[in-house]
């Protein structure tokens, strides 16, 4: 198990929970707009934290932190990522697994084995757009599907959440998208931050303002009644 990068503390990352942050390396999806390069290609090992340095760290936050985000990439491509989440599990902490949705059966492993508490997954677009959005041509959309199919069975606590790029999310694909997703019980609207760590290279894709996407709102809540803003 390699971990390109920890965030020590978020207070956001996991809903209702302290937590740390733990950076995976390695993605099977090329999102032009993805803000964490390095660790899509795998190539940088500066921020490298060793297994064992990483659980040193976390028995010391016993009774600060009460829960791990785990996050890439995509966690999901790691061989040893189920044991990893036992050894986190097993020192009292819950676990939240970030993840693109393109691996339901190791999701669904994962998640009735009781190695996770809860699952973000990001939602890329309308399924028209999702190839261009993913960096994927002919991306097929069954492990997708069968991943959000999942989750909306209730098996646990989940959140969809997109990030809205003016160049790639129409109004159009927004409202599609909530078609898609009809009666999620969580869906997070994102706007894109540009940076120099973006995958496409910065400056070449932009961002909604937050009142075109407050004002986007009410149409999607005809599909998705708890869809909201982060971060906007």
């Amino acid at each position: 198990m390699r971990i390109a990068g920890l965030q020590k503390l978020t207070l956001l990352d996991y809903p209702g929970r302290t937590a740390a942050t733990v950076f995976l390396p390695g993605c099977n999806f090329r999102c032009p707009f993805c803000h964490n390069a390095e660790l899509v290609v795998g190539g940088d090992t500066s921020d490298d934290v060793s297994v064992d340095e990483f659980f040193a760290f976390l028995d010391k936050r016993h009774g600060l932190l009460d829960g791990v985000c785990i996050t890439g990439g995509e966690p999901l491509l790691q061989p040893d990522l189920a044991d990893f989440c036992a050894r986190i599990k097993q020192k009292g902490f819950a676990v939240k697994l970030d993840t693109n949705g393109s691996f339901p059966d190791r999701l669904r492993e994962m998640v009735e084995a009781e190695l996770v508490d809860y699952v973000a997954m990001d939602i890329k677009n309308a399924r028209e757009r999702y190839g261009e959005t993913t960096g994927v041509t002919g991306i097929d959309l069954a492990s997708v599907q069968d991943s959000i199919d999942f989750l909306m069975g209730g098996h646990l606590p989940y959140e969809f959440r997109t990030t809205v790029v003016r160049e790639l999310h129409a109004p159009s694909d927004l409202v599609a998208l909530a078609r898609w997703i009809e009666g999620a019980a969580a869906w997070y609207l994102q706007s894109f931050v540009d940076a120099d760590s973006v995958l496409t290279g910065p400056g070449m894709l932009h961002a909604y303002e937050p009142a075109e996407l407050e004002a986007l709102l009410p149409k999607l809540h005809q599909y998705v009644p708890r869809a909201q803003l982060r971060g906007v």
